[in-house]
C-alpha cells in the first residue's frame, strides 16, 4: 500500500438559498452540505459530499444522520485501509453499513479525489475519460409566482446561462399548476424547453388528468408524477402519453434501473450520484438504462459545488446524455466554501481540467459557514 486512510472527518455546512426554493413536499431556505474531509498518510486529501433535499422530507437520510453514519460507522472502518484502492474500500463499507447510499458516495467521491490528486489526473479520467467537458445545465424557476418565474427564465436566456427550465408543481391544485406552468411555456415559446417535476405529489387520476393538459400545452418532459412505490400507475402513464415521463424518486440504483426497465416504467431515468451510493453506482445505473433504451438525465440533489463536481466529472463521461443535467446546485446558494465556483457558461456548467475534482476548499467560508 503506498497510502492509507489517516482520518475522516464529517462537517455539517448550512448554506443560505438565494430565493425560497419551493417544492411539493418543502420549501427550503438554506441548503445543508456535509462535508468529508479524508486525510492519507502520504499528506493527500480527498474531499467528498453529501447533500439532501429538505432534511428527512425527501428520502431516509437527512445530513445529521450521514454524519452521524460516517462518524461511528464508516469512517472506523476505513481507517488504516489503502486509500487508493477505492473498489476495496468501498466493498469493506458495504460489509459494514446496508444502505446509506449518500453517507457513502461522499466517502467514494472523497477517496477519488484523492487518487486524482495523487496520479495528477481529473476524477472523469478514472472513471473512464469524459466525452464532453460541458454539460448542458437546467435552471429550476421555484417562486411559485408566474410572472417572476417568466422574468427569471428571460433573464438567464438573455445571458445565455439556461435555455431549459424546470417547474416544481404539485403543492396546489392540478388546475393551477398546469395553468402556471402553460403561461410560462406560453411566453418563453420555442427558445426553451419547460419541462415539469411534481415530486410524486399525484395519484395516478390526477396524473392522468394533469399530464394531458401539459402535453397539450407543449411541455417537453414529465418527472415522478406518482409516488415511487406505484411503478404499475408510473408505466400505464408512459404507456398513455407522447411525452416523455422520467424516473426519479422510484429509481435507486442499478436493482431499481432493472426492474423499472423489466416494466417498461418510463422512458428517461434520472440519474444521482448520492442516490446510486457513488459515481460508481450511478455508472451501473446509466448502464443499465441505457441498454435498456431509457434517455439519461443527469440529475442533482441540489448538492453545493463539491457534489455538484463530482456529479459532473460521472455524467461527463456517459456515451450517450440526451437530457443534459440538473448541476445548478451551487448557483441556489448566495455563498459557497470553495476558492473557485464551477463556471456556467453558454447554457453549461464547464468541467474542470485539474487533478481529482479540481476544486479546492476555502478554509474561511467553511469555518464561518460549518455548524458548531
Amino acid at each position: 500500500m503506498n497510502a492509507t486512510i489517516s482520518s475522516i472527518e464529517a462537517i455539517l455546512v448550512d448554506l443560505p438559498t438565494i430565493r425560497a426554493h419551493q417544492l411539493a413536499m418543502a420549501t427550503m431556505q438554506q441548503q445543508t452540505l456535509v462535508i468529508v474531509r479524508l486525510r492519507c498518510s502520504d499528506g493527500v486529501e480527498g474531499i467528498g459530499e453529501a447533500t439532501t433535499i429538505g432534511g428527512l422530507s425527501y428520502g431516509d437520510e437527512s445530513p445529521e444522520g450521514i454524519k452521524l453514519t460516517i462518524d461511528t460507522y464508516l469512517a472506523p472502518a476505513l481507517k488504516g485501509v489503502d486509500a487508493t484502492n477505492v473498489h476495496a474500500a468501498m466493498a469493506r463499507l458495504d460489509k459494514v453499513a446496508r444502505g446509506n447510499r449518500f453517507a457513502k458516495c461522499a466517502l467514494e467521491t472523497a477517496l477519488l479525489d484523492a487518487q486524482g490528486k495523487r496520479l495528477g489526473v481529473p476524477v472523469s479520467t478514472l472513471l473512464g475519460g469524459a466525452v464532453r467537458t460541458a454539460l448542458p445545465t437546467l435552471w429550476t424557476l421555484a417562486s411559485g409566482d408566474t410572472q417572476r418565474d417568466i422574468e427569471e427564465a428571460e433573464r438567464w436566456l438573455g445571458e445565455r446561462r439556461h435555455d431549459t427550465f424546470k417547474l416544481k408543481i404539485g403543492r396546489r391544485s392540478v388546475r393551477e399548476d398546469v395553468a402556471h406552468v402553460s403561461a410560462i411555456k406560453r411566453a418563453l415559446g420555442d427558445r426553451a424547453r419547460v419541462t415539469v417535476d411534481i415530486n410524486q405529489a399525484w395519484n395516478e387520476a390526477e396524473a392522468a388528468t394533469g399530464i394531458a393538459m401539459l402535453e397539450a400545452a407543449g411541455i417537453d418532459l414529465i418527472e415522478q408524477p406518482v409516488p415511487r412505490e406505484q411503478r404499475a400507475a408510473l408505466a400505464r402513464l408512459a404507456a398513455r402519453f407522447v411525452v416523455p415521463i422520467m424516473a426519479d424518486e422510484t429509481l435507486m440504483g442499478p436493482e431499481d434501473a432493472l426492474d423499472l426497465v423489466r416494466g417498461a416504467c418510463a422512458d428517461v431515468f434520472a440519474l444521482k450520484i448520492m442516490k446510486s451510493g457513488g459515481l460508481y453506482g450511478t455508472l451501473r445505473t446509466a448502464a443499465v438504462g441505457d441498454a435498456g433504451g431509457m434517455a439519461l438525465y443527469g440529475g442533482t440533489m441540489l448538492e453545493g459545488s463539491v457534489g455538484t463536481l463530482a456529479a459532473a466529472h460521472c455524467f461527463a463521461t456517459l456515451p450517450r446524455l440526451a437530457w443534459g443535467t440538473e448541476l445548478f446546485g451551487p448557483l441556489l446558494v448566495k455563498d459557497d466554501i470553495v476558492v473557485e465556483r464551477p463556471v456556467y457558461r453558454d447554457f453549461c456548467l464547464h468541467l474542470p481540467q485539474g487533478p481529482g475534482l479540481g476544486i479546492a476548499i476555502d478554509e474561511d467560508k467553511l469555518a464561518h459557514y460549518r455548524r458548531s
